[in-house]
């Protein structure tokens, strides 16, 4: 387990850091909030790469910092592998040559992935002869990523490392990330601005703002909190932990189960069996107090209504609905609450679009 608490006011007299949090010792720890609120900080204060006024950083037994005993662990003891947003390769250099630099950096007997099994795990096995300027963004992330694995960290930082590139090459990097995610064994301190790359990443959220903690815990407990600024985005809704049932070809449809229910969805590559998130974004989700018919959406859920909450602005509502043991949220306006007479208790239906979904990588 990682337990950081550490306080640092930089010395212009502007921003100033006051956080604390533990990170589980395996899985994805994902540092979110928006620019500025001292994500790269708190890595940089884990890498060793700057000393903060004051707290303590400890890795399970390991003190790494402690101000009140003066405790500060150069970086190069930390064993951590460090993943920029620019990946950082040398130039000179071949794929091949700078994965085996990663490897040379590792201590003498420390345990982890080899060469061949860190090529087959980030596909790059046909990037190996060919230097960094002969590779897209993707590959090189990829390459860097390697790199640091090889370096046998007992901590993986990754810092916003899909955020120069575009949406194509980010889609090629998630897939490698999450089975990074689901076989190094190793924890990951991921710090990133992206909802989607914390969907399918993520195990545990810190979520940040002006240099404070404003909630920590399971990523799927704090998509469902109203009470976070993450409900005002558009995006805002819960992380549901889904089973791919079945896939129809003939209507070009997959079935994913749930604990209360299952969603049709268009149809997924993943096998039968995959396990996996998906995001049902509030707004997606409208209600029915009757049994709605002759709809083009397929997934129409019955579910009790358990709470009515505010909503981001004075005219919206959160409607908590229980579908089972599972939860969903629903934005609907203020004069939808009234007009359909809603209240705590009340059987209804959740009429779920199908287009709202998008498979994770990450598993409860």
């Amino acid at each position: 387990m990682l337990s950081l608490s550490l306080s640092h006011r930089f010395a212009d007299g502007g921003f100033a850091l006051d956080v604390a949090f533990e990170a589980p010792g395996a899985g994805v720890t994902a540092l979110f909030g928006p620019s500025g609120c001292g994500k790269t900080t708190i890595l940089s204060a884990v890498a060793g790469l700057m000393r903060p006024a004051s707290g303590r950083i400890g890795r399970g037994g390991e003190v790494l910092f402690d101000s009140s005993s003066g405790i500060f662990v150069p970086p190069e003891r930390r064993r951590c592998g460090v993943v920029f947003q620019e990946a950082r390769l040398f130039p000179h250099l071949s794929v091949a040559a700078n994965l085996r630099y990663g490897l040379s950096r590792a201590p003498t007997g420390a345990e982890g992935p080899g060469l061949e099994e860190v090529v087959d795990l980030l596909g790059i096995a046909a990037l190996l002869a060919r230097r960094p300027g002969r590779l897209s963004g993707g590959e090189r992330q990829r390459v860097a990523l390697g790199r640091a694995l090889l370096s046998r960290p007992r901590l993986l930082l990754m810092d916003e490392p899909l955020a120069a590139l575009d949406l194509a090459r980010k889609a090629e990097v998630l897939p490698f990330l999450a089975r990074l995610r689901a076989r190094a064994g190793l924890p990951i301190l991921y710090v990133t601005h992206a909802l989607d790359e914390v969907d399918a990443l993520a195990d545990t959220l810190v979520l940040l703002e002006a240099g404070r903690v404003l909630a920590a815990g399971p990523v799927e407990a704090l998509a469902a909190r109203t009470d976070l600024p993450l409900a005002a985005r558009r995006d805002a809704g819960v992380l549901i932990g889904c089973v791919v049932g079945a896939h129809d070809a003939r209507r070009g449809l997959t079935r994913l189960d749930f604990a209360g229910g299952s969603f049709l969805v268009p149809l997924r590559a993943e096998a039968p069996g995959s396990v996996g998130r998906v995001r049902v974004r509030a707004r997606d989700v409208a209600v029915a107090i009757a049994p709605p018919a002759g709809l083009s959406v397929q997934n129409i859920l019955p579910a009790t209504l358990a709470e009515i909450v505010a909503g981001p602005s004075p005219h919206e509502a959160f409607l908590r609905l229980a579908v089972g043991p599972t939860t969903l949220l629903s934005r609907v306006t203020r004069d939808s609450v009234q007009r359909l007479g809603l209240r705590p208790g009340q059987a209804l239906w959740a009429v779920v679009k199908a287009v709202g979904f998008g498979f994770g990588g990450a598993t409860g």
